[in-house]
């Protein structure tokens, strides 16, 4: 006889993970099923910034609501995170004053502790920042970045101290479907019977969705990151950046280094098959991010490059996620398509899935913004930003 859960969840990333943690929580009996090993996906690999500067109120709620679980994580998860409060700054040209102080004011309304600082400020933040006087700033003291793989391990193991199942090195190749509703998941194992499986599967999300007979607009694409070292003399970033006017982010990473990439929405154009894509950094991408960063740190002009790799992105046609039973009445929902700022919502979008399997609600959270109907309604998720993944 198959083994039977009350819900499958299919991906052991930080949407996975966090699910299993939440529901498992809740008193359900949980299977997670994870291809290679939990965060070895596109999570482990995640830049982990930890920042809620959003320009709609739902997603900044969910930044709000996952900041809490970070700095609280011992006592919420249990185990690790790593979690480091450095501080996050966003830099918009000095004439997109008014849309950030907009942005900023709706921040605030939903109790965030962010606001805009003055050109003095920002220097002393960043005393090696160049022309602050260009640009304007916003600052959110409590924010940060993480550990992706000890996040995401730490919410397996407390998903397991709740008496979830967490099967790893197992692919899922088929849903049971019977009538218009899941009855479970084919594995590379064996079938495993579920009267609800959640789609965590991230650029593995429409694959997962098609085996359902759903066409989830998710298109997996190449990223990059670059690290570099500064000269002797110099620093590395001293906090967590979003600098909009070189289209870059930046914060500080182990052994005195600065992690960089990219917010251009045309990384939405790299295709790539997420079982097969060339993870090493591109020399060309090297260059050009040493470029911008040193446009904002000149002194990183003579720092050095320490190399870097390449990622994956479940990108949809918005640059926000599915958060849905799809359809309503399948018992197959779906938390995937974060589009490369998912890490940072990942604690609420585990207690928001949890809400729509068990039909509970959590305060402050509400995913019908991220319902999978928008696409065939014309109404998709818009931010304030041309930069698409800054939500």
């Amino acid at each position: 006889m198959k083994p039977i859960a009350d819900v499958v969840i299919v991906g052991g990333g930080i949407m996975g993970a966090s699910a299993a943690f939440q529901l498992a929580r809740r008193g359900l009996k949980v299977t997670l099923v994870e291809k290679t090993f939990l965060a070895g996906g596109t999570t482990g690999k995640s830049s982990a910034i930890v920042r809620q500067h959003y320009s709609n109120e739902a997603t900044a709620r969910m930044a709000l609501h996952s900041l809490r679980v970070f700095q609280n994580f011992a006592e919420i998860v249990g185990g690790e995170c790593g979690f480091k409060q450095t501080g996050f700054v966003v830099l918009a040209s000095a004439d997109q004053r008014e849309g950030l102080e907009a942005n900023v004011a709706l921040q605030r309304g939903v109790g965030i502790d962010t606001r805009v600082i003055s050109t003095e400020e920002l220097r002393e933040i960043a005393p090696d920042i160049a022309e602050p006087e260009s640009v304007v700033a916003a600052y959110e003291p409590e924010s940060g970045y993480a550990d992706p793989s000890a996040t995401v391990n730490s919410l397996g193991a407390a998903a397991r101290r709740y008496g979830a199942t967490i099967i790893q090195d197992t692919e899922v190749t088929g849903v049971l479907m019977d009538g218009g509703r899941v009855q479970g998941v084919v594995t590379t194992r064996g079938e495993v019977g579920a009267g609800a499986v959640v789609n965590a599967a991230g650029p593995w999300g429409a694959r997962i969705a098609r085996m359902a007979g759903i066409d989830l607009p998710i298109q997996p694409c190449r990223v990059q990151v670059a690290f570099f070292a500064p000269p002797p003399d110099g620093r590395p970033a001293p906090l967590v950046f979003a600098d909009f006017p070189n289209v870059t982010y930046f914060r500080p990473e182990t052994g005195g280094l600065t992690l960089i990439g990219s917010v251009d929405p045309s990384e939405a154009n790299h295709h790539a098959d997420p079982d097969r894509f060339n993870e090493r950094v591109d020399l060309e991408f090297v260059a050009d991010m040493g470029t911008r960063l040193a446009r904002r740190f000149p002194a990183m002009e003579r720092g050095e490059s320490r190399g870097g790799y390449a990622a994956i992105y479940d990108v949809t046609p918005d640059w926000h996620p599915v958060i849905d039973e799809a359809p309503s009445g399948s018992g197959f929902f779906v938390a995937a398509g974060h589009s490369g700022h998912g890490f940072k919502l990942g604690p609420a979008v585990g207690a928001m899935v949890a809400d729509l399997v068990t039909g509970q609600k959590t305060e402050g959270l509400d995913p019908s913004l991220f319902r999978f109907s928008r696409f065939a309604e014309g109404k998709p998720v818009r931010g304030r930003y041309e930069y698409s993944i800054a939500g």
